[in-house]
Formats: structure tokens, sequence, C-alpha cells
């Protein structure tokens, strides 16, 4: 699998990676699966966020991918927004959404030159700069801890393999884990790699 994790997804059945990739090819290949009847618990698990969603693979192929896109209004519901608040620029890819402070902080924001939408904007922008390798390293942590306690739980030095995990001390971890299954091991450790996309 690629060191690439965004918007992928990975099925396992027991412990045994099925499939990897986007989540029409997952959700067919975990179809599949289920018709042959071989299979240990399924799960198919986000690699943005190390969670495991659930897909109804009922009815033929066509079927499944067709509950897997969005409902229209799922899919216009931001554009819609826009459209009907006359407001942002939309061409640039400014969405506007609806916001709540305290009045103190509405009252800073008008003071500041620009507007409220700038300052928020720059102060956005300040935090993701400032806090932005800390925060890939948190989701890190939590994509590959979500992972960890749905398919490792019950295994061998799963609490101090967390502990590691949440340490940084990757090294320990591999360490830790090395007597996991194979596919677990892996995905896991794939998971604690930051990802620049995000």
């Amino acid at each position: 699998m690629s060191q690439t994790i965004s918007n992928f997804f990975t099925a396992f059945s027991g412990y045994q990676r099925i499939a990897s990739g986007s989540l029409g090819a997952v959700a067919l290949a975990v179809k599949r699966a289920i018709e042959t009847g071989d299979h240990g618990p399924i799960l198919i698990f986000d690699n943005t966020t190390g969670r495991s969603i659930d897909i109804d693979t009922r009815g033929l192929e066509q079927e499944v991918l067709a509950r897997l896109l969005p409902l229209p209004d799922e899919a216009v519901e931001e554009n819609v927004l826009v459209k009907t608040k006359g407001r942002g620029r939309p061409k640039l890819g400014v969405v506007s959404r609806e916001i709540t402070m305290l009045p103190r902080h509405w009252d800073w924001l008008n003071a500041q030159p620009g507007g409220a939408s700038v300052v928020l904007r720059k102060l956005v922008d300040e935090a993701r700069r400032t806090h932005g390798e800390k925060d890939k390293r948190r989701q890190a942590h939590e994509r590959a801890y979500y992972f960890m306690s749905a398919m490792a739980g019950d295994m061998p030095n799963f609490e101090e393999a967390v502990r590691a995990l949440f340490a940084d001390n990757y090294s320990r971890l591999s360490e830790l884990i090395a007597e996991w299954p194979e596919d677990v091991r892996s995905y896991a450790l794939l998971l604690t790699v930051e990802n620049d996309d995000q």
C-alpha cells in the first residue's frame, strides 16, 4: 500500500487485509468476500481517521455503488448555502458558513482592519502554520489508536503499544506489535505516518 492514505479505505476479513483503495473498490471487494462465504468478521476502515465504517453490500454491484454516492441534498448543501446567502466568493473557493461567538469576540473582530472574515482567515492560517505539524502528529496518533483499539485491543502488549504510539516511540511500538498478525501490524504502522494531505 502507498504511503498516501487520504481518501482511501481498507477492509479486513478477520486479521487479513482484503482490499485497499477507493470506497467503491473496497465495497465491491467486501461484497465479493461476503458472497464467497469464506471470511472472518469484516471491518472497513477510513484511512484518514482510522475509524471503522459500515456499508450496505446488499443487491447488485451497481446498487452497492449507487448507495455510496452522496445524496443530492448532501452534495449541494454548501453550494446552495453560498448561493442563497449571496456572500463569499464561490469562484475563489470561499464558502459561507455560520459561526457563533460571544459579543466580546464579535466586538474585537469588528474593530480589526479588514473585518471579521479577513481576521478569522488570518487567524486560521497562522494557527495552521504554528500548529500544523503538531496537528498532523495528533491526527496520526488518533488514526492509529482507533484502528488498534478495534482490531488489536485484546492482543499482547496493546496498552504498552498505545503508550509507545502517543510517546512517538515508533521503534518501541514496532517491537511491541511484532507478534501481531502481519496485516494488522503493517496497517497500524502505516496509519502513524503523518499525512501532508490533511
